[in-house]
Parts: C-alpha cells; structure tokens; sequence
C-alpha cells in the first residue's frame, strides 16, 4: 500500500484532488509530496512529454534539503557538471580575472549542485510518474470555483472538477491571469533582457564560463562538460521592455544585432548562431511579486508566485522549498489554514532571496564604464576575500520536518 492508500485508509474518506498546472520543476516536486500525503493528484503540461535541455541550473542551501527527502541527491549528485572556471573579460576580449564559480557566486564546493535543467526534471518526472495522473499536450482554458471545489476546462476538451488547482506554469503563469488577471501588475522590470541559444563548440571550452563585458551589455559561453555544445547567452540594459520583441523571433535577432553591432570577442558569431539557433529563448529580465499567493482554492508556488530571475541564481530552489512547503502546509486537508500557513511560514525566506538580485545585477552586469571598471576591480581582488559568516539568504529556511501521514 503506498503512503496515498494509506492515509486514505486511515481517514476512511475518498483522497483529495488536486491539479497541478506545469510539469517543470515545482509541478512535479509538488506531486511528488500531496501524493504522499494522500491527495490525489493530476498534473496538466502544454508540452507533449517532459521537456528536456535548458541552461544548467543551481540546486543550493535548503532546496538541498528537499532533494534528499525526496531520494533525489545521490542521482543529481551524479548529474553534478562540476564548473571549474569563469573568465571575465574586457570589451576588447582581454581577462580581467579567472575565478572559481563560487568565489562569485557564493556556493558551497562539495555540497551545492550545479545539473543541466533536464537532468533535474527528468528526476523529479521519473519520482512521480508512477503515482501521478499526467496530462500532456494539453492545459487549464477556464477555472471557476463552485461549492466543493475548481471546475475547469482544458484546451484539449473536456472538463472536471478538483477540491484544489495549484499554478505551477512558470513566470509567464496562465493559472496566475485566470485567477488574479493581467502580468503586468505583478511583474517587476529589473532593466535588462537575455537571449539563451545552444551553438558549436567551436572554442575549445570544458567546465568553464567566459563571460565578455562592456558597459551594459554580457555576453557569455558555458560549456557544461566536453560536449560539442555551449550554452550562448546575450544579455543587455535597456530602461522599458521592448515588448514588440517578445513574441516576434525575427524581431529579437533584429534588436539582438542593434544592441551587439559594434562588439568584439565572439559576439559577432553568436549573432549568427543565434538567428539560426532552434531553440533561441528571448525574455525580459524580472521578478514576480505577488501580494497574495492564493485565492479561495487555487494557489500557485515557484516561479508563478514568486520568480526571482536568473540573477539570484534561486529560480530552481524556491521552486522545490515552495513546493515542499506548500504541500506540507495541505497535508491536513484544511485547504484554508494550510494556504495561510504556507504564505505565513515561506514568504520571510522568498523576499531574502528576491532581495539578493540587487547584488547580482551589479556585479555581473553593471551599466556604465565606472561601475564596470569597480566591479573588475572587486573581481579581481575576490580570491583574497574572506567567506561571510552570516547565514546565506538560500540557506535562510531550516526545513520543518514532513508532516506525519495520521
């Protein structure tokens, strides 16, 4: 009997129903824990199987916690890239300095994970995918709550009615404009846009970054491995969105060629690759901040309640903290004090480290040529720097002990 047909035993009353919206990284994780706690979960995902790739990702402080309760840590342990340098350089393509990640990035050598996204979410599918109803190729086209639950419609056809819809569809959340209406209130412009493409690796490059600067635009090449691919990234300032350019991929190779037209370094070859690149990715750079997480009985964790953008580098952890919390929170089955108390008890641990992204900006992307001349300066003296001895804001949650199933 697996822990879902226990509790229900134990009550004596049919399992709860929950959709998730998403199957990424917060979808899966918080299947992978209602179903334990004996909810009967279905999880919808407008792709057609898992998706696979991605730029690598970071698994740090007390998401490390979560993957270990979930048996996850000796399989991502394996998947662990192990980036061994990260070159920053001029606008003339000379080094400025050659540093180990973590000297900048403040991570934990030995403890903290650094996987390709797919090796993450691939784990967490493979957790789940036995227990859980999935739904692929499809998506939530209407929610309504009625007197005993969420009726909802999928795009796919069809309809059904759950005691709990939980958003976990990503930054740009559909769950989120259905429930509480457009983006644009609760999306905050941090000044700049990011382009991420796969090109050749035609530079010799393996467990490392290079990362070319001038003022107010990046670029920059990861190679993961020894693999005949990196990881290209184009990153620029800019004071409003271009959102003429967000839907429109000829559009964002064209502002793409504006910004970089005079670069040097690489930059001119991965224009190219870029306007050629299959899975090109154009975003602005931003946070989501949300006064509320949840409304009657839908609610939403990761990304759609509370992205932090890449600059924190805690995308991923809070997704797999929120989702942790949150299902622990409903583990009673009182849908109305458990959402209170997972705002309650995660929201501290959210905004410490949506706060770290003022740090990040400067640091890795400063927008005139002073700032950029202070932040070589800092860099290059970074090797000498002694470690904090305060707690890390991705450390800043000690995860409470899963709920008991009776």
């Amino acid at each position: 009997m697996n822990p879902s047909d226990q509790l229900t035993a134990i009550r004596g009353t049919r399992a709860r129903t929950v959709l998730i919206s998403g199957a990424s990284i917060a979808g899966p994780a918080l299947a992978y824990w209602l179903n334990r706690y004996g909810y009967a979960v279905t999880v919808v995902e407008k792709a057609a199987a898992p998706r696979s790739g991605g730029y690598p990702i970071d698994v740090r402080g007390t998401a490390l916690d979560v993957v270990r309760r979930m048996g996850l840590l000796p399989r991502l342990r394996d998947a662990h890239i192990d980036l061994r340098r990260l070159t920053f350089l001029e606008g003339d393509g000379t080094e400025v300095t050659s540093l180990h990640p973590h000297s900048v990035t403040g991570g934990v050598a030995g403890r903290d994970l650094e996987v390709r996204r797919g090796d993450l979410t691939d784990a967490l599918y493979t957790a789940v995918r036995d227990d859980v109803e999935f739904l692929f190729d499809d998506s939530i086209d209407t929610l309504d709550h009625c007197e005993h639950g969420v009726d909802v419609t999928f795009r796919g056809g069809g309809g059904r009615t759950f005691d709990l819809v939980i958003g976990a569809d990503g930054m740009h959340s559909h769950t989120r404009r259905l429930l509480f209406g457009p983006e644009e209130p609760f999306h905050h412009y941090l000044g700049y846009c990011f382009a991420v493409f796969t090109m050749r690796n035609t530079f010799g490059l393996s467990h490392e970054t290079v990362m070319w600067n001038s003022p107010g635009r990046a670029a920059a090449l990861y190679a993961a491995g020894d693999d005949d691919e990196v990881h290209a990234f184009l990153n620029f300032a800019r004071p409003e969105p271009p959102s003429h350019a967000f839907r429109d991929p000829q559009a964002q190779c064209a502002l793409l060629a504006e910004v970089f037209a005079d670069a040097g370094w690489e930059v001119p070859g991965m224009l190219a690759a870029a306007r050629d690149a299959q899975d090109l990715f154009f975003d602005a750079v931003g946070q989501i901040r949300m006064p509320r997480w949840s409304d009657g009985r839908v609610a939403l964790v990761g990304d759609a309640a509370y992205a932090p953008s890449f600059l924190t580098g805690q995308g991923t952890s809070l997704a797999l903290v929120g989702a942790y919390m949150l299902a622990r929170s409903l583990a009673d089955g009182d849908h109305i004090t458990g959402l209170a108390a997972y705002e309650r008890d995660t929201r501290a641990f959210v905004t410490a480290n949506q706060q770290l992204v003022g740090a990040g900006g400067a640091t890795l992307f400063p927008t005139t040529a002073q700032a950029l001349r202070q932040r070589n300066d800092r860099l290059r003296g970074l090797g000498a720097m002694p470690s904090s001895d305060g707690k890390p804001a991705h450390s800043a949650l000690t995860l409470p002990e899963p709920a008991r199933l009776a």
